[in-house]
């Protein structure tokens, strides 16, 4: 044998003394550890989401639902092979937005690819015939969303997204995959744990390239638990119906309890279009719009209370004993001076003399000038807060607080002394003051039925929380009074909103936006004022405490108490139409 055949036969050898020793490590030495990483690959698990808890509102009228529909997907490792062409025709999609569609990579190769959602019975009949041609081609079954009220509901409800970047890293979310959907705002997020339910789990066994070969285990989701709200589902909707067409905020509450009876902000968003995920076009034209309607005016609208506010400064005065309701308090002559400084009244030629009653039902700015002066900031401030202004009612943790400012709020803010004129600004509603119009309808609340402040709540059953002020109630009875008077007597701001069919009352507000020479200049819409209008009903014993505002909608009485009265009669006769119906 020669040199060269020896040095072969060697070789020889030694690599498969090497192969040897390589097969003793993997099948020997480190055999439980491939065996685990084997079992692994060949055992997939996949999480199936829940059917959500379905929301009602305070009857039993479903505001939120589950509804079956059908959705096409492809198994991931057709995505390259399917006939394209078939699928363009019979779905009406191009085959461009199909190839884009399938190239698209999921949460796990193990995951089809979703194709298109709400298939009509036509297509699913279609793509069922032709599945011999289309392999891989998977028609699921699935429980979606559905809002019966669609934008009216929106931001009360709120809707469904992927969980974010910020939810995976709350305990609540750890452990759900990142395709699920979860409440991203209102009702849908607050209670999103106990409407998800539990999920379930599908174990399959898959071939080496991940195909699906068998499934072996199934464990069924738990379906979430059902809500029942306080809200009333013919009030929401004729409160939409009646603002849908303008940017405004209506809130209603029952005063004895704080149960919310209607919560509706406009513009809205359609969260039937959010259910499977919302369209990048029709999610731009939200966050774009300049009139914002992704924002709930309810809770997170910010503006000064207007003229409402007299009622904070009537009680104020009536409590601390500095007025007498019967007495002529001004003169009102359309104009107050100090100084260098003037204060108009909003009415010009001005109100002659006035009493507390004709103050409230008149809206007179002068009156309250002089009372707010009596009074000083101190004790409005003190009363404002006492009333609920200036804080989060508590109903929701995004809710803004608004602002009631003092001496020691400018000074820190503004690094500014407090001015006989910020008080003046104050006492009618203007100036630094923000509030938001839950605040307001907690304040009616608060005045008609007998000094409580309740705390505003949206799950029924819920044991109320309430606060009593402690006011006199002979005073609030002489505010009440006034606000009846303001819909109901002739010289009242709100007199043309008075309603045949359910007598209410309230106060106007109307909250300036620019300075006067400038909005009769422009005449832009952006410059019009702002319409308030918060009060109660029925009269005798009022049922449902309310706020509304009108952004840049002009006069509180001409604009804002119209727009309740629309929503009250509204209400009223899709009531009395089901009760006909019913008997």
């Amino acid at each position: 044998m020669s040199l060269k055949e020896r040095i072969f036969l060697i070789s020889i050898v030694f690599i498969f003394i090497l192969i040897l020793l390589r097969l003793w490590q993997l099948q020997i030495l480190n055999s439980e550890k491939y065996k685990k990483l084997s079992e692994q690959n060949r055992v997939k698990i996949i999480k199936t989401q829940a059917p959500r808890g379905i929301i009602y509102d305070r009857n039993g009228i479903p505001l939120v639902e589950n509804v079956t529909s059908f959705s096409l997907s492809v198994s991931a490792e057709y995505a390259e092979k399917i006939d394209v062409e078939i699928l363009s025709k019979i779905l009406n999609i191009s085959v461009e937005e199909l190839r884009k569609k399938l190239s698209k990579k999921t949460e796990s190769i193990y995951l089809p690819i979703k194709i298109k959602e709400n298939l009509s019975f036509k297509e699913v009949v279609m793509l069922e015939a032709r599945k011999s041609q289309l392999p891989g081609i998977i028609i699921e079954i699935n429980m979606k969303r559905y809002y019966p009220l669609g934008a009216a509901t929106a931001h009360l409800l709120g809707y469904l997204g992927k969980i974010t970047e910020e939810q995976f890293k709350k305990p609540d979310y750890q452990n759900i995959p990142s395709y699920f959907m979860v409440g991203q705002s209102g009702i849908e997020k607050f209670f999103d744990i106990q409407l998800r339910g539990i999920f379930g789990e599908k174990v399959i066994e898959v071939d080496a390239l991940g195909r699906e070969i068998r499934l072996l285990r199934e464990i069924q989701p738990f379906k979430g638990e059902d809500i029942y709200l306080t809200i009333d589902y013919f009030l929401q909707q004729a409160a939409y119906e009646a603002l849908k067409d303008l940017t405004a905020a209506f809130v209603a509450i029952k005063p004895d309890t704080g149960e919310i009876l209607a919560m509706v902000s406009t513009p809205a968003f359609d969260p039937n279009r959010f259910v499977e995920g919302v369209e990048d076009d029709y999610w731009r034209e939200l966050i774009n719009n300049p009139e914002k309607p992704m924002i709930n005016r309810t809770i997170q609208g910010l503006y000064p209370p207007g003229s409402i506010f007299k009622i904070v400064t009537a009680v104020a005065g009536l409590e601390e004993g500095v007025i007498n309701p019967e007495k002529i308090l001004v003169n009102c002559s359309g104009e107050i001076s100090f100084g260098k400084w003037s204060f108009g009244c909003w009415r010009k030629e001005g109100h002659g003399a006035v009493d507390l009653k004709r103050a409230l039902v008149e809206s007179c700015d002068i009156y309250f000038y002089e009372l707010g002066k009596i009074l000083g900031i101190k004790n409005i401030y003190r009363y404002a807060k006492l009333l609920g202004l200036g804080s989060q009612t508590g109903l929701f943790s995004d809710e803004k607080s608004g602002l009631v400012p003092n001496e020691e709020w400018k000074k820190n803010t503004k690094n500014l002394p407090w001015y006989l004129g910020d008080t003046f600004n104050t006492a009618i509603g203007q100036g630094f003051l923000r509030v938001t119009p839950l605040q307001m309808s907690v304040l009616i609340a608060t005045v008609v039925n007998g000094g409580v402040r309740i705390t505003p709540y949206i799950v029924k059953d819920q044991q109320p929380k309430k606060l009593n002020l402690n006011l006199n109630s002979e005073n609030l009875e002489i505010i009440k009074k006034a606000l009846a008077a303001v819909v109901n007597e002739p010289n009242g701001t709100a007199w043309t909103a008075r309603s045949n069919l359910i007598k209410f009352g309230g106060k106007t507000g109307t909250v300036q936006v620019v300075s006067k020479k400038i909005k009769e200049k422009y005449k832009r819409k952006a410059f019009e004022h702002h319409a308030w209008f918060a009060g109660f009903a029925p009269l005798d014993k009022p049922e449902i405490a309310f706020a509304i505002i009108v952004e840049h909608g002009g006069g509180g009485g001409a604009v804002a108490a119209p727009k309740v009265r629309e929503i009250l009669e509204r209400y009223i006769i899709k009531k009395r139409e089901l009760y006909v119906k019913d008997r």
